[in-house]
């Protein structure tokens, strides 16, 4: 049986916002560039606004709040009681599962670290460096070897400086351990895909990111020679998944109790729309206010960056893809499955890495330049699975027959 979406019957195509992300991630990019070269004590003021450990900032208040706000319209769509229910549709799911928490977090290191590593090395820079926070919790002497890092004091305040690839690195892989983005509706939506399959499998991966993202991320970073911040991995799944959460459940439920489904789906939700788009927005301003620097010195750093990502998305797109109809999954399975793993939940990507290694290190440039090819990407794979429909279509008719 399929499983009915839960939030729109017919949820609507790209908005304003949503339609021109990438054009206004650019224009965030030069705003933030300007930012940093006009006024870089702004930035820096709100930066310092942070809740520290041990003399150490390790969360941004400015940049808690908005990426909070970036989280909870996403949360807020969810209906657990639709996760019951994905065990009527066991092998979509259960694919799906498999490529995003089996085969994508290993791809996306692996390709990430050829061309980061070694094709592109030259160009970004062997001997380049960049300066991130220290783990949370660890108290090493200045001039220690930590990883792939050494200890030294940066404003005052005890750092570790990496290499500079191995912090972009650090930004693929925490994209690519955050699968699917609440613009997955809208993908499947556009791939005209089963919609109520896309509904479930953000609620079971934002589940499934309490546990495994913390995990994965531990094991990867550290196997990339990246400093293992545990702790800091550990807060940063509760402050900007688990802590958005349950507050989407809980406002979900009391909205609906007292205004009504239909109220909560046709103007609350439609309230919310532009607020993640905004508040990611805002986010980018601040954190190319510091890349700037990097970004006028050497132009082609965001090329150099989204060529692995462009490649991982394309990659695992085509085997989730090819393994659905291997399995024999109809179109409408097979499609959102394909998108689910293609896409990012960039706006958890990008708060991992402000918490876990500042807001002006190559992490979070990393994961903002995945926010940067997302929407062209993702548009073009939708075509594709349009184009394509008639490989599932004597499936599809077999599965409706049955």
């Amino acid at each position: 049986m399929a499983i009915e979406p839960c939030v729109n019957k017919k949820p609507r195509g790209l908005g304003f916002f949503e339609r021109f992300l990438t054009v206004w991630v650019l224009l965030c990019i030069a705003a933030g560039i300007l930012l940093g070269k006009v006024a870089p004590e702004i930035a820096r003021t709100l930066d310092g606004m942070a809740i520290t450990v041990d003399g150490a900032p390790v969360v941004s208040i400015p940049i808690a709040i908005c990426l909070f706000f970036m989280m909870y319209p996403i949360m807020v769509k969810i209906d657990f009681a639709e996760v019951i229910k994905a065990g009527r549709s066991l092998k979509p799911v259960g694919l799906t599962l498999f490529v995003n928490w089996f085969i994508k977090p290993f791809t996306m290191y692996a390709i990430s670290t050829f061309f980061l590593g070694v094709l592109f090395l030259g160009f970004i820079g062997p001997e380049a460096v960049d300066i991130v926070k220290m783990p949370l919790g660890l108290d090493l002497p200045l001039g220690t070897t930590y990883g792939a890092g050494t200890v030294v004091l940066q404003d005052g305040i005890r750092m570790l400086q990496v290499p500079l690839w191995r912090s972009y690195l650090a930004g693929c892989i925490l994209l690519g351990i955050a699968p699917c983005t609440a613009m997955v509706l809208v993908w499947g939506y556009l791939a005209r895909g089963n919609d109520g399959h896309s509904l479930v499998m953000v609620a079971i991966n934002s589940l499934a990111m309490l546990f495994l993202y913390g995990l994965l991320g531990g094991l990867l970073l550290g196997i990339g020679q990246v400093p293992v911040p545990w702790q800091a991995l550990l807060l940063s799944v509760s402050i900007y998944v688990a802590l958005p959460l349950v507050a989407g459940y809980f406002s979900r439920r009391l909205i609906i109790s007292t205004k009504g489904e239909e109220w909560f789906r046709d103007h609350f939700l439609h309230i919310l729309t532009p607020v993640t788009i905004g508040a990611l927005l805002l986010t980018l301003v601040l954190l190319f206010s510091f890349k700037g620097e990097v970004i006028l010195s050497n132009p082609l750093t965001i090329l150099w960056i989204a060529v692995p990502l462009f490649i991982q998305t394309v990659l695992i797109f085509g085997i989730t893809y090819g393994l659905a109809r291997w399995l024999r999954l109809p179109y409408r399975d097979a499609a959102p499955s394909a998108m689910i793993g293609a896409s990012n939940h960039f706006e958890v990507a990008i708060a991992a890495s402000v918490m876990l290694f500042g807001l002006s290190s190559g992490a979070a440039l990393a994961t903002v330049v995945g926010v940067l090819i997302e929407v062209p990407v993702m548009l073009m794979l939708v075509r594709i699975c349009i184009r394509t429909q008639g490989w599932f279509s004597r499936r599809d008719h077999r599965s409706r027959a049955a």
